[in-house]
């Protein structure tokens, strides 16, 4: 019950932190919004090249969603840098918080955070593009893409604390962060692609989370990726928790 205690207090006092200043959520929705407006109504063309047949919204919107996971999360690594220099990580460091807690609590935050932003991508897609997905695949397409938020933002923490650095922690996560969008079929299904580049990104987990997304969002729930996707989501995201957890316990040792 402590833990559980301690990590619902963390979660609170960094959720308020960012209801008081909720100008980087906002940053972070934008990006995905301005690919739907202006990168979307250009794969309406490409017909069955892009969906196969289906609804290009339905094959794409889930990649949208998939990248706000991957960069919104891959990034939170910096607040935790300003919270090291202004002394916030150290007060918590001698309390007797479990120092899983201070991260789970963190990590939650951030789910959340991704929750709301896909939802309000969605709505955008919905109203302005006639998105029409399955609604329970749409449920669990964003619990999946939940699921990559929490790996990442516990791998982006793990960094910052190893490096304290802005600039160190911004090379290390754009160097893992371009080839992950890149071969992941985000902007574009990995079909497309030639033999070799297709086979490279079979080793990219974030390529199986787009294509389970995108088979939810059309309702496919007997299709393999629904359940590789699912598997290798929570396998990443238990191996990046399970790293962090042992990085913050280390350096707050």
């Amino acid at each position: 019950m402590t833990f559980l205690r301690d990590t619902a207090l963390v979660f609170a006092a960094q959720l308020r932190d960012n209801l008081r200043n909720p100008l980087w959520v906002i940053i972070g929705l934008m990006q995905p919004v301005l690919y739907l407006v202006l990168f979307g109504p250009l794969l309406e063309n490409l017909g069955d090249e892009f969906g196969g047949g289906d609804d290009p919204w339905l094959v794409f919107t889930p990649g949208m969603l998939t990248m706000i996971a991957l960069f919104g999360s891959a990034f939170v690594g910096f607040n935790m840098i300003v919270e090291l220099r202004a002394g916030i990580i150290e007060r918590q460091r001698v309390t007797p918080a479990s120092r899983g807690a201070l991260l789970l609590g963190r990590v939650g935050k951030d789910m959340v955070v991704l929750l709301v932003q896909a939802s309000l991508l969605t709505v955008v897609a919905v109203l302005a593009f006639g998105l029409r997905p399955d609604p329970a695949g749409l449920v669990l397409a964003l619990l999946l893409v939940a699921l990559v938020a929490a790996g990442m933002s516990s791998a982006s923490y793990a960094l910052a604390l190893r490096t304290r650095s802005e600039g160190s922690l911004a090379s290390l996560l754009n160097t893992f962060s371009v080839p992950l969008l890149l071969l992941s079929g985000i902007l574009l299904p990995m079909t497309l692609a030639p033999r070799w580049l297709e086979t490279l990104a079979t080793v990219n987990p974030l390529s199986h989370t787009v294509d389970a997304a995108r088979a939810l969002f059309a309702g496919d729930f007997g299709d393999s990726e629904v359940v590789v996707g699912s598997v290798v989501s929570i396998a990443v995201a238990v191996l990046l928790a399970v790293v962090g957890a042992r990085t913050f316990r280390r350096e707050n040792a």
